[in-house]
């Protein structure tokens, strides 16, 4: 299966997870293909960026969402479509182990594939 990051961005968050205080975040929208079928997927991976340099990602801090499988192939309309949900998507997963996500503080420009 081919799998490519359509999005993928680092913020700066709050969690804290296994008693351990996290900081930043990595949120990814990513697609993958195979024998004509797609499957996108949100993620977000809450690590403690303890300076600058820290981006080491954590993953015992991750939550995702399926947001789509079935026949088809990757598409701009469909990467539009999902990244359009992406916020949301991560907020309520991020919800759910006690993390926020600050949308407005990037640590670094958006990758897009």
């Amino acid at each position: 299966m081919k799998s490519v990051d359509v999005y993928r961005q680092y913020f700066k968050a709050d969690c804290t997870f296994n008693e351990v205080p996290r900081r930043g975040a990595l949120v990814t929208l990513t697609a993958e293909s195979d024998a004509g079928t797609i499957k996108y997927t949100a993620g977000v991976s809450f690590f403690p960026h303890v300076d600058d340099e820290d981006y080491a990602v954590a993953y015992d801090a991750y939550c995702e969402r399926e947001l789509f499988f079935g026949k088809g192939r990757r598409t701009k309309k469909r990467d539009a479509e999902y990244l359009e949900l992406l916020q949301t998507v991560i907020d309520e997963e991020a919800e759910k182990i006690g993390g926020r996500v600050f949308w407005d503080e990037p640590l670094r420009e958006a990758q897009m594939g």
